[in-house]
């Protein structure tokens, strides 16, 4: 049992797993007002809101949108304490059928699926800040559209859009950054994507890794080849480390768990058209799996619609 929360609940993986299943596949959106504080604040890439009301309507939205659409968790990392909050980074895969009007158009009946990364402090049974990447790239790819033309639709719909201001749990909370040996080396590694190529020989040769927009690659080159179409049109600015623990567990590879923040310079043509000249700044989570010494599976998500849409604003 956790201190603060329902009986019924023994970790906090199960609590995140239950309550996710009830309110997504069980459709008992209701329960949000029962697992969400009153004042929670949820930041994505393309917003924040603050309250339980906008996260009843968020859900709602996305389900009369894609009607089937599961909540599949693939993993819940833990780090934390109950007293002041516990964090879990609940990596979520979702099939679904684009069957409503939405944001992404008219229902083409097309099946789909991405992933998303919910990181959320948790307390007395309830979760009372959310930072939420789902892949929209993915999603846009596979329903036919191309990546700027849906961040001009969005912009569209939203006039007067900006990107958001990071946010910050409240207090007595304060985010991980452990110093455990394959933390340091995940860092290291992120680092190092966005400088040069040095970082891989932290990874297994057979890495397998799923990358933004859907994109997935097995072994290095592939891997080598997803950063230097991003070190090519993007120069680095700053690189925050928001977040980072291990999650170690009997008969499971560890796991370490990211939330990272980059600012970067438009600069260089290729994976985003011509340059802009446009400083971006992206908010990104990330798991990185261990096998041994060497980085054996990543999960990245980054919402490079959200990261047009910045592109493309004026």
């Amino acid at each position: 049992m956790i201190p603060g929360f329902d009986p019924e609940f023994h970790d906090l993986e199960q609590y995140i797993l239950v309550i996710t299943e009830r309110i997504w596949e069980g459709r008992r959106i209701d329960d949000i007002y029962r697992y969400y504080s009153d004042d929670c604040v949820v930041e994505t890439p393309l917003g924040i809101s603050q309250g339980i009301e906008p996260v009843v309507q968020g859900t709602r939205a996305t389900l009369a949108e894609f009607p089937d659409r599961e909540l599949l968790g693939e993993d819940v990392l833990v780090s934390g304490e109950a007293s002041v909050g516990l964090l879990s980074s609940h990596r979520i895969f979702s099939p679904m059928t684009h069957l409503g009007n939405g944001r992404f158009g008219s229902p083409s009946g097309r099946q789909l699926f991405a992933r998303t990364i919910a990181d959320c402090v948790c307390r007395d049974n309830r979760i009372v800040h959310e930072w939420l990447v789902r892949d929209h790239g993915a999603m846009a790819l596979q329903l036919g559209w191309q990546l700027p033309d849906l961040a001009r639709s969005w912009l569209e719909q939203q006039p007067n859009w900006t990107p958001p201001s990071p946010t910050v749990a409240p207090a007595p909370y304060v985010p991980e950054n452990s110093d455990h040996r394959l933390v340091r080396q995940s860092i290291d590694f992120v680092a190092n994507c966005w400088r040069s190529e040095i970082g891989f020989d932290l990874c297994d040769r057979a890495i397998q890794s799923a990358l933004p927009s859907g994109q997935t690659c097995h072994g290095l080159a592939g891997l080598q080849a997803h950063w230097s179409s991003w070190r090519k049109a993007m120069t680095l600015v700053d690189l925050q480390i928001e977040h980072a623990a291990v999650s170690e567990r009997a008969e499971r590879a560890p796991v370490v768990g990211l939330r990272w923040r980059v600012r970067l310079k438009h600069n260089g043509d290729g994976r985003f058209g011509d340059p802009t000249g446009k400083t971006v700044d992206l908010l990104a989570i990330q798991h990185l799996e261990w096998r041994g010494s060497r980085i054996a599976q990543q999960w990245l998500l980054i919402d490079e619609v959200a990261l047009w849409m910045q592109l493309l604003n004026t």
